[in-house]
């Protein structure tokens, strides 16, 4: 009789923990359609979290939002760190909401690899912009993965969208030419750079500028002023060695000083005009539709390595096995190949 209470109250349990969090999707949910940014915060950390139990809860709202149609605008930026590019995003984003734009900022911060802790330090770094009505800055740890932004960055666009916001700025953490991953997800790719760093020699090599759409020198004021111009003359003319783009765009070189806010409008007008451009010849369709199938080979590495390190017996023979390599008695790859059989095994 006990036993089949204790399955009875265990049974009820889980109906109420799955209830909540149906509820939860849906308060958030609808939190997010009435511009309630505490529930845009809580909808990122849903689909951030590594958590298994809140998988399918975020796959749940991430399908919800992905029904709403919201045409936005997704701007990469990326540059070294010193560049400034959270003066440069806050001062351009400040320029938007002026003109009755809504502006979300996904800034991926990098993470320690020995304490795996990130700063997430944007909002104190944009204080202004953080304080607006029309705007609405999520900083991220970078993690583990690789390429400049954080795993969930592209959920955290689609979810935006959902909240209406109708530009997306992603900043990427600047660790310089294998930051590429954020191409796979935005509509203009922008590249800060400095002047009289040493970058204008790089602009000649094949890496990340290949994928810009555009370069712009930052810090252009003061004594800096004549370098920065110099220097958009030697990007300018590196930038011409590459092959037009697939819609016949060649990367606009461009100079600002995002402290004194000059030289900002000129450089939206000009992706303003990329987007007008790449929309009527059908371009930007194309490309979100490659991001898509991007995202879904993306999503499936992703959930198979979750699934591999989740799995019970992997878990403990992962233990046994590391000790066996740092002893010396198998290699690494005899190692990996026990894993992976155990994994095949485990799902057979």
């Amino acid at each position: 009789m006990s036993t089949k209470r204790n399955k009875s109250n265990a049974r009820i349990s889980e109906i109420k923990a799955k209830r909540k969090v149906e509820i939860s999707v849906d308060e958030i949910f609808e939190g997010l359609l009435s511009n309630d940014k505490t529930s845009l915060g809580r909808a990122i950390t849903l689909v951030e979290s590594n958590n298994p139990d809140h998988y399918d809860a975020a796959q749940e709202l991430i399908e919800r939002c992905l029904n709403i149609k919201i045409l936005s605008t997704r701007i990469g930026i990326t540059g070294v760190p010193g560049v400034g590019k959270s003066t440069f995003i806050e001062t351009l984003g400040i320029n938007l909401t002026d003109v009755k734009k809504k502006v979300a900022v996904l800034a991926i911060d990098p993470t320690s690899i020995k304490n795996k802790g990130s700063i997430l330090g944007d909002k104190t770094r944009m204080q202004q912009l953080s304080q607006n009505s029309n705007a609405f800055i999520r900083p991220s740890p970078a993690g583990e993965s690789l390429g400049g932004v954080a795993q969930k960055t592209r959920e955290a666009i689609i979810i935006c969208e959902a909240a209406g916001y109708d530009i997306i700025l992603i900043e990427t953490v600047g660790v310089g030419q294998s930051e590429v991953a954020v191409h796979s997800m935005v509509d203009f790719f922008l590249v800060l750079k400095l002047s009289g760093a040493g970058d204008e020699l790089q602009g000649i090599k094949r890496g990340i500028l290949e994928l810009a759409d555009a370069v712009v020198i930052n810090k252009a004021d003061g004594d800096n002023i004549n370098a920065a111009n110099l220097a958009v003359k030697e990007f300018t003319r590196a930038l011409h060695l590459y092959p037009p783009k697939n819609n016949g765009w060649t990367a606009k070189v461009a100079a600002c000083s995002a402290l004194e806010n000059s030289g900002i409008k000129e450089i939206w007008e000009m992706i303003d005009y990329y987007l007008k451009e790449n929309s009527k010849n059908g371009y930007l369709k194309i490309l979100r539709n490659e991001q898509n199938k991007y995202w879904l080979l993306q999503t499936i590495e992703n959930r198979l390595l979750s699934d591999f390190y989740q799995n019970v017996i992997i878990k403990k023979e992962l233990v046994v096995q590391l000790e066996e390599v740092s002893k010396g008695n198998t290699s690494p790859f005899k190692a990996a190949q026990k894993l992976l059989s155990l994994g095949k095994n485990s799902e057979n």
